[in-house]
Protein backbone atom coordinates (compact mmCIF):
# COMPACT_ATOMS: atom_id res chain seq x y z
CA UNK A 1 0.00 0.00 0.00
CA UNK A 2 1.58 3.31 -1.04
CA UNK A 3 1.83 5.79 1.83
CA UNK A 4 2.38 9.42 0.89
CA UNK A 5 3.64 11.90 3.48
CA UNK A 6 2.61 15.40 2.39
CA UNK A 7 5.17 16.84 4.79
CA UNK A 8 7.81 15.42 2.45
CA UNK A 9 6.01 14.99 -0.89
CA UNK A 10 4.78 17.73 -3.20
CA UNK A 11 0.98 17.79 -3.53
CA UNK A 12 1.22 18.12 -7.30
CA UNK A 13 3.30 14.93 -7.45
CA UNK A 14 0.71 13.08 -5.36
CA UNK A 15 -2.21 14.14 -7.54
CA UNK A 16 -0.28 13.32 -10.69
CA UNK A 17 0.43 9.81 -9.40
CA UNK A 18 -3.26 9.34 -8.61
CA UNK A 19 -4.28 10.64 -12.05
CA UNK A 20 -2.03 8.09 -13.73
CA UNK A 21 -3.76 5.14 -12.10
CA UNK A 22 -5.69 2.94 -14.51
CA UNK A 23 -8.78 0.81 -13.92
CA UNK A 24 -6.59 -2.31 -13.68
CA UNK A 25 -4.05 -0.93 -11.22
CA UNK A 26 -2.65 -3.18 -8.48
CA UNK A 27 -2.11 -0.14 -6.23
CA UNK A 28 -5.67 -0.07 -4.95
CA UNK A 29 -4.97 1.04 -1.35
CA UNK A 30 -3.46 4.48 -0.70
CA UNK A 31 -2.74 6.29 2.54
CA UNK A 32 -2.00 10.02 2.80
CA UNK A 33 -0.54 11.33 6.06
CA UNK A 34 0.33 14.81 7.35
CA UNK A 35 -2.03 16.66 4.98
CA UNK A 36 -1.72 19.78 7.17
CA UNK A 37 -4.84 21.42 5.75
CA UNK A 38 -3.69 21.13 2.14
CA UNK A 39 -6.09 22.14 -0.62
CA UNK A 40 -7.27 20.06 -3.59
CA UNK A 41 -6.00 16.73 -2.26
CA UNK A 42 -7.01 13.70 -4.36
CA UNK A 43 -8.89 15.74 -6.96
CA UNK A 44 -9.82 14.25 -10.32
CA UNK A 45 -9.14 10.61 -9.39
CA UNK A 46 -10.60 8.24 -11.99
CA UNK A 47 -9.76 4.71 -10.81
CA UNK A 48 -11.39 2.19 -8.41
CA UNK A 49 -8.97 2.80 -5.55
CA UNK A 50 -9.37 3.30 -1.81
CA UNK A 51 -7.69 6.47 -0.49
CA UNK A 52 -7.40 7.10 3.25
CA UNK A 53 -6.39 10.59 4.37
CA UNK A 54 -5.30 10.98 8.00
CA UNK A 55 -5.84 14.57 9.00
CA UNK A 56 -7.89 17.63 8.11
CA UNK A 57 -7.89 19.30 4.71
CA UNK A 58 -8.58 22.61 2.99
CA UNK A 59 -10.85 23.27 0.03
CA UNK A 60 -11.95 20.98 -2.82
CA UNK A 61 -10.82 17.64 -1.38
CA UNK A 62 -11.81 14.80 -3.74
CA UNK A 63 -13.32 17.19 -6.24
CA UNK A 64 -14.38 15.66 -9.59
CA UNK A 65 -14.03 12.19 -8.08
CA UNK A 66 -14.79 9.16 -10.23
CA UNK A 67 -14.78 5.57 -8.99
CA UNK A 68 -12.51 6.12 -5.97
CA UNK A 69 -13.48 5.83 -2.31
CA UNK A 70 -11.88 8.66 -0.35
CA UNK A 71 -12.06 8.61 3.46
CA UNK A 72 -10.94 11.66 5.43
CA UNK A 73 -10.13 11.11 9.10
CA UNK A 74 -10.62 14.76 9.95
CA UNK A 75 -12.58 17.78 8.77
CA UNK A 76 -12.60 19.47 5.37
CA UNK A 77 -12.84 23.00 4.00
CA UNK A 78 -15.16 24.32 1.30
CA UNK A 79 -16.20 22.27 -1.72
CA UNK A 80 -15.47 18.69 -0.68
CA UNK A 81 -16.50 16.28 -3.47
CA UNK A 82 -17.40 19.22 -5.71
CA UNK A 83 -18.63 17.99 -9.10
CA UNK A 84 -18.21 14.34 -8.07
CA UNK A 85 -19.29 11.89 -10.77
CA UNK A 86 -19.18 8.52 -9.00
CA UNK A 87 -17.48 6.69 -6.15
CA UNK A 88 -17.70 7.57 -2.49
CA UNK A 89 -16.31 10.28 -0.22
CA UNK A 90 -16.56 9.92 3.57
CA UNK A 91 -15.67 12.75 5.95
CA UNK A 92 -15.26 11.61 9.55
CA UNK A 93 -15.41 15.20 10.84
CA UNK A 94 -17.17 18.38 9.75
CA UNK A 95 -17.43 19.98 6.32
CA UNK A 96 -17.35 23.66 5.43
CA UNK A 97 -19.43 25.40 2.76
CA UNK A 98 -20.96 23.91 -0.42
CA UNK A 99 -20.13 20.27 0.27
CA UNK A 100 -21.01 18.15 -2.75
CA UNK A 101 -21.73 21.19 -4.94
CA UNK A 102 -22.84 20.35 -8.49
CA UNK A 103 -22.24 16.63 -7.83
CA UNK A 104 -23.55 14.39 -10.64
CA UNK A 105 -23.30 11.01 -8.90
CA UNK A 106 -21.71 8.94 -6.18
CA UNK A 107 -22.18 9.16 -2.42
CA UNK A 108 -20.88 11.83 -0.02
CA UNK A 109 -21.11 11.04 3.70
CA UNK A 110 -20.38 13.69 6.32
CA UNK A 111 -20.32 12.21 9.81
CA UNK A 112 -20.21 15.60 11.52
CA UNK A 113 -21.96 18.83 10.51
CA UNK A 114 -22.00 20.59 7.15
CA UNK A 115 -21.95 24.37 6.78
CA UNK A 116 -23.96 26.56 4.43
CA UNK A 117 -24.96 25.65 0.86
CA UNK A 118 -24.52 21.91 1.30
CA UNK A 119 -25.59 20.23 -1.94
CA UNK A 120 -25.92 23.47 -3.89
CA UNK A 121 -26.92 22.74 -7.50
CA UNK A 122 -26.61 18.99 -6.94
CA UNK A 123 -27.26 17.07 -10.14
CA UNK A 124 -27.62 13.45 -9.07
CA UNK A 125 -25.27 13.00 -6.13
CA UNK A 126 -26.47 11.38 -2.89
CA UNK A 127 -25.42 13.23 0.28
CA UNK A 128 -25.88 11.94 3.84
CA UNK A 129 -25.10 14.26 6.77
CA UNK A 130 -25.17 12.75 10.25
CA UNK A 131 -25.26 16.17 11.93
CA UNK A 132 -26.74 19.52 10.89
CA UNK A 133 -26.55 21.61 7.71
CA UNK A 134 -26.35 25.37 7.32
CA UNK A 135 -28.39 27.95 5.43
CA UNK A 136 -29.17 27.86 1.70
CA UNK A 137 -28.47 24.14 1.45
CA UNK A 138 -29.70 22.43 -1.74
CA UNK A 139 -30.09 25.81 -3.48
CA UNK A 140 -31.14 25.09 -7.08
CA UNK A 141 -30.70 21.36 -6.43
CA UNK A 142 -31.66 19.55 -9.62
CA UNK A 143 -31.44 15.81 -8.89
CA UNK A 144 -30.26 13.39 -6.24
CA UNK A 145 -30.96 12.90 -2.53
CA UNK A 146 -29.91 14.91 0.51
CA UNK A 147 -30.43 13.10 3.82
CA UNK A 148 -29.89 15.11 7.02
CA UNK A 149 -30.08 13.38 10.38
CA UNK A 150 -29.96 16.66 12.30
CA UNK A 151 -31.37 20.13 11.64
CA UNK A 152 -31.35 22.41 8.57
CA UNK A 153 -30.76 26.15 8.49
CA UNK A 154 -32.59 28.95 6.70
CA UNK A 155 -33.85 28.76 3.11
CA UNK A 156 -33.57 25.03 2.60
CA UNK A 157 -34.08 24.05 -1.02
CA UNK A 158 -34.39 27.57 -2.37
CA UNK A 159 -35.34 27.47 -6.09
CA UNK A 160 -35.13 23.67 -6.01
CA UNK A 161 -35.84 21.54 -9.08
CA UNK A 162 -36.32 17.77 -8.66
CA UNK A 163 -33.84 16.78 -5.93
CA UNK A 164 -35.32 15.07 -2.87
CA UNK A 165 -34.53 16.46 0.59
CA UNK A 166 -35.01 14.41 3.76
CA UNK A 167 -34.52 16.04 7.18
CA UNK A 168 -34.98 14.28 10.53
CA UNK A 169 -34.69 17.37 12.72
CA UNK A 170 -35.99 20.93 12.50
CA UNK A 171 -35.90 23.13 9.41
CA UNK A 172 -35.41 26.79 10.26
CA UNK A 173 -37.12 27.93 7.07
CA UNK A 174 -37.81 26.76 3.52
CA UNK A 175 -36.57 28.65 0.47
CA UNK A 176 -38.57 29.84 -2.51
CA UNK A 177 -40.71 27.12 -4.10
CA UNK A 178 -39.67 24.45 -1.56
CA UNK A 179 -42.45 22.71 0.35
CA UNK A 180 -42.93 19.73 2.64
CA UNK A 181 -44.20 16.67 0.77
CA UNK A 182 -45.66 13.32 1.86
CA UNK A 183 -43.19 10.66 2.97
CA UNK A 184 -44.36 7.67 0.94
CA UNK A 185 -43.05 4.07 1.20
CA UNK A 186 -40.67 4.53 -1.73
CA UNK A 187 -39.08 7.50 0.02
CA UNK A 188 -38.67 5.56 3.26
CA UNK A 189 -36.90 2.91 1.20
CA UNK A 190 -34.56 5.49 -0.38
CA UNK A 191 -33.62 6.94 3.02
CA UNK A 192 -33.19 3.51 4.57
CA UNK A 193 -30.78 2.39 1.86
CA UNK A 194 -28.73 5.59 2.07
CA UNK A 195 -28.50 5.39 5.86
CA UNK A 196 -27.31 1.79 5.55
CA UNK A 197 -24.69 2.74 2.97
CA UNK A 198 -23.50 5.54 5.27
CA UNK A 199 -23.22 3.14 8.20
CA UNK A 200 -25.83 5.00 10.25
CA UNK A 201 -27.81 2.54 12.35
CA UNK A 202 -29.13 4.61 15.24
CA UNK A 203 -31.90 6.45 13.35
CA UNK A 204 -34.88 5.17 11.38
CA UNK A 205 -35.97 6.22 7.92
CA UNK A 206 -39.53 6.69 9.17
CA UNK A 207 -38.34 9.59 11.35
CA UNK A 208 -37.57 11.85 8.38
CA UNK A 209 -39.70 14.45 6.60
CA UNK A 210 -39.47 15.03 2.85
CA UNK A 211 -39.11 18.38 1.10
CA UNK A 212 -39.11 19.22 -2.59
CA UNK A 213 -40.23 21.55 -5.33
CA UNK A 214 -43.71 23.05 -5.52
CA UNK A 215 -42.97 23.46 -9.27
CA UNK A 216 -44.28 27.01 -9.38
CA UNK A 217 -41.06 28.64 -10.62
CA UNK A 218 -40.37 26.42 -13.64
CA UNK A 219 -41.90 29.04 -15.94
CA UNK A 220 -42.46 32.70 -15.23
CA UNK A 221 -45.79 33.57 -13.67
CA UNK A 222 -46.54 37.16 -12.73
CA UNK A 223 -48.49 35.94 -9.70
CA UNK A 224 -45.24 34.64 -8.26
CA UNK A 225 -43.04 37.55 -9.35
CA UNK A 226 -41.85 38.29 -5.82
CA UNK A 227 -40.33 34.82 -5.51
CA UNK A 228 -37.93 35.34 -8.44
CA UNK A 229 -35.95 38.08 -6.70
Amino acid sequence: MPTVDLAATDLRALNQALHQLSAGTNETQWEIVNPRGSHAVAVGVNAPVDITIRGSLGYYCAGMNRQAKVTVHGSVGPGVAENMMSGEVVVKGDASQYAGATGHGGLLVIEGNASSRCGISMKGIDIVVKGNIGHMSAFMAQAGNLVVCGDAGDALGDSIYEARLFVRGKVKSLGADCIEKPMRPEHIEIVGKLLARAGITDVKAEEFKRYGSARKLYTFNVDHADAYG
